[in-house]
């Protein structure tokens, strides 16, 4: 399972607003110049994270983006399930209508099992894990 870029920037736009959760609004041309990547890269992947109830915004001089809830209450499986349209590595894996063949396939249990174990890994990992991962590197 290759990640996409909307899941990898995706996934440093949330970081970066955990390690900065206590200081209020960050605005995104601040994240993108930090993680390097494009303002308008940043404007499209943050919305679906706002529609999920992930990311808020704060308007006015000393607003911009914030998380919505606290970093220990967002798990890594969520957004990534959220920006790559679900995480299962084949389409069978996550909804057996997605393939004709999924009742005779003798490596759908496989696909399953391996996104069993994505889903598990990332559903352990909170943002709030990532920063202290992340201050520990620094």
């Amino acid at each position: 399972m290759k990640l996409s870029t909307r899941s990898r920037y995706g996934t440093r736009l949330m970081l970066e607003m955990a390690i900065h959760f206590d200081e209020g609004p960050i605005h995104l041309a601040e994240i993108a110049r930090r993680q390097e990547i494009s303002v308008k890269y940043l404007e499209q992947i943050i919305i679906p994270l706002k529609k999920a109830g992930y990311v808020k915004s704060v308007r006015g001089p000393k607003g911009g983006h914030m998380l919505a809830k606290p970093p220990h209450a967002i798990h890594m499986d969520e957004i990534v399930s959220l920006l790559e349209g679900g995480i299962g590595i084949t389409e069978c894996s996550e909804n057996s209508n997605g393939c004709e063949r999924s009742s005779l396939c003798h490596m759908r249990f496989l696909w399953k099992e391996i996104t069993e174990a994505i889903h598990e890994r990332l559903h352990n990992i909170t943002l709030l894990d990532l920063v202290r991962m992340n201050s520990e590197e620094s």
